[in-house]
């Protein structure tokens, strides 16, 4: 399967098909440039990690260069089921399902696509199901 040819500067829009090849096109490059930086990023960490133990002499430099480091393996984790996302949605663009509501089966709004891309649930849903939790958490 060949991939429509991307025009400069597109930018897919509400006016146009739902999910034509030209838009699923881009969605799929937008993914893949995501997974990429976030790939990139984890590799910087890990090679940073790989320099060695922490050598700061004074405690509390220690201290705060373990927190650091901590912190920084937290934001790898998040990242690292980031990417598990982005795999999914990509997945979803291969067999025809990226865009449309897991609930509802309805097109998500190409505004809330473009400002997050792993979205499954169109807004309207997403909220629903943010009002259930809040919901069942205050119980």
């Amino acid at each position: 399967m060949s991939s429509p040819l991307l025009p400069q500067n597109y930018k897919p829009s509400e006016d146009e098909q739902f999910m034509n090849p030209v838009m699923r096109e881009y969605f799929r490059q937008k993914l893949l440039r995501w997974r990429a930086e976030l790939l990139a990023e984890s590799n910087e960490t890990l090679n940073s990690l790989q320099e060695g133990g922490i050598q700061e002499p004074d405690i509390a430099d220690r201290a705060s260069a373990e927190t650091d480091r901590a912190l920084e393996l937290r934001t790898r984790d998040r990242e690292r089921k980031l990417i598990s996302k982005i795999d999914s949605a990509l997945e979803r663009l291969m067999d025809g399902s990226y865009g449309y509501c897991e609930e509802t089966g309805e097109p998500i709004s190409v505004r809330r696509l473009d400002a997050r891309p792993i979205a499954t649930l169109s807004l309207e849903a997403q909220e629903r199901h943010e009002r259930m939790e809040r919901t069942q958490r205050d119980d």
